[in-house]
This record gives C-alpha cells, structure tokens and sequence, in this order.
C-alpha cells in the first residue's frame, strides 16, 4: 500500500486529487521518440499547456526527424528539449548543425546532454562533460542545460559496480553549473522504489550537489513492458520492486501504475520543501496518451506547469 491515498474526499463528498500528489507532479515533463510522437493526433489534447516535451534521439533517427518533431511540438507551444547524445555526434561541425537547425526550425533553446547508449563513439565526443566543455550550448545562447543523473550507479561508467565515475563527474558538473549562465538539471534514469532514491537525492545535497534532480518515473504499462526496459536500460536495485509484483499471480496481469513510488516521494516532498527533487520527468512506457491520462487522473493537469522555471 501507498503512503498517501491517491485520492481523497473533500467535506462536500466530491473525490479531489491528493494535494501533496497535485503539487508534486505539478510542472512534470515527459519523453517521446518522432516515431511515437506520429501517433498522436493533437498533443495540446493530451499534455497541460506548458509541458516541457524531452525528445530523445536514439541511435540511427536523422537529425531531420528529430527537429521535424521539435518544430511541430514547439508550434503548439510546448518547450522542447532535444537530447544530445555525445558519442554519435561525429564532430564540432556537426554539433553546431544541429544546433543551428533546432534554434533555426524550432526555437529551441534548452537541451538534455548525455553520453549515450552507444558502445563506441562515432567521432569527437564521448561524455555530456565534452559538449558542455566545448561552450556550444552557450555561444548559442541555450538557456537550460539538462545532464543525466544516476540514482542506482551506471554500470557502462563504473564497469566495477562503484559510483566513484558517476560521482566524479557529479562534482565536474556541479562546478560548470556554478560558472553557467544556463539553468541546469539533473534529469534521472526511471527507478520503482522511492527510500533509496531518497538516500541519494540527499547524499547528494550533502556532498554539495545543488542541481536540482527532475525524478525519472516509469508511466503505467505492462509489468512486462516495464521488466523489458528496464533491463535494457540498465535499471538496478529497484527492479526488485517489479520482479517482486511478477511473483503475485493476483497482480501479474495488471498494468503497473507509480502511484506507491510518487506517493512517497510527495510525502517526503511536503514534509521537506528543501528536498532538491523539484520535477517529475515521465518515460511514457505504455504510451504517451496513457500516461498523460494518468497525469491529467492524478492531478498533473491543474494549475499552471512550471516548465519555463523548475
């Protein structure tokens, strides 16, 4: 069972979203692909005007469908932030084009930098550290830069099962965040259990990391579907929690829903407003109208997001 109901009744009988909920998925963001963002009609039916929309460039997209996507998102209002996957940028030239054609065809100014899932790079680049080092992103005058955060280690950077590369570069970015006229962000891989994601938000305060943290969370889907990408995206202690519900027969073929996982995180959030968790950001699973249907359920859709400041 979760902490908090995700629904409660107000004195006049009508059921009313959880106001720690309401307020903690507040200004959420989410993801999606130019392949998945085909299927949907009318984004502005779907998400909260306002919504910061992460465009995720996965290996082998060209550069023209991804800012095909980003100028169809932007005119209809929606921040767009492209990701920027350092180790298939070949090069300084080929930065600056794409750059130049996000800022040129959609008005783009915010961007989420990483290494990327690729294996070996394909020119110059091989870590989020190199684009932010190469000033590109401020030459351009891009106004938010996102990088990866890691709750549970990532194992293509500390092959050894330790987080000290992780943490290393954690210091790096903290210390460019403190020279950047950028505002930054760390926007987390998804994760299922809230206590160790806790622990770390706050380890991370304590070991001076101020970037904010924009929590990944898996959108409902299958626990299948879930099981699936989470092993392939290298999800890890966490991953208990769904293989723990598979061993349920009663809950096997259910959809999984984060209720007990944002639950516990707005408590915690309530209770400490300094909690530098400041965002919701939704990988959209099970679809992207699932999720923004659950959003909009759980209160996500009222009151004005808070993309163009959290």
């Amino acid at each position: 069972m979760s902490l908090l109901p995700f629904r409660k009744k107000a004195p006049d009988g009508p059921v009313t979203p959880d106001a720690q909920i309401e307020a903690f998925l507040n200004g959420f963001s989410i993801e999606i692909m130019p392949r998945t963002a085909e299927k949907v009609e009318d984004f502005k039916a779907i998400l909260p005007a306002g919504t910061r929309v992460y465009i995720a460039h996965i290996e082998g997209t060209p550069i023209e469908d991804m800012v095909k996507t980003a100028k169809r998102l932007a005119d209809d209002g929606f921040p767009v932030m492209p990701h920027f996957p350092a180790r298939i940028i070949k090069d300084r030239a080929t930065l600056a084009d794409w750059i130049s054609r996000y800022q040129g065809e959609a008005g783009v100014d915010q961007a989420l930098l990483l290494a990327g899932g690729v294996a070996t790079p394909h020119g110059d680049y091989h870590s989020s550290m190199q684009l932010l080092e190469s000033g590109a992103f401020g030459d351009a005058g891009f106004k938010r830069l996102h990088v990866a955060g890691h709750p549970e280690g990532n194992k293509d950077i500390d092959p050894d099962g330790s987080t000290k590369n992780v943490a290393d570069a954690l210091r790096w970015k903290q210390k460019f965040s403190e020279t950047s006229d950028a505002h930054m962000a760390l926007a987390t891989q998804f994760c299922f259990e809230a206590g160790p994601v806790i622990e770390w938000a706050n380890a991370l305060k304590a070991e001076g990391i101020t970037i904010p943290i924009h929590i990944g969370v898996a959108g409902p889907a299958k626990l299948q579907t879930l099981i699936k990408f989470s092993i392939a995206c290298g999800v890890g202690a966490s991953l208990k929690v769904l293989q723990k519900r598979a061993k349920d027969v009663t809950k096997l073929l259910l959809p999984y829903e984060p209720n007990e996982f944002i639950a516990e995180l707005a408590a915690h959030k309530a209770a400490n407003p300094d909690f530098n968790i400041q965002s919701v950001h939704f990988f959209p699973l099970g679809g992207i109208k699932t999720n923004a249907t659950w959003t909009q359920t759980h209160g996500g859709a009222s009151g004005t997001p808070l993309a163009a400041s959290a």
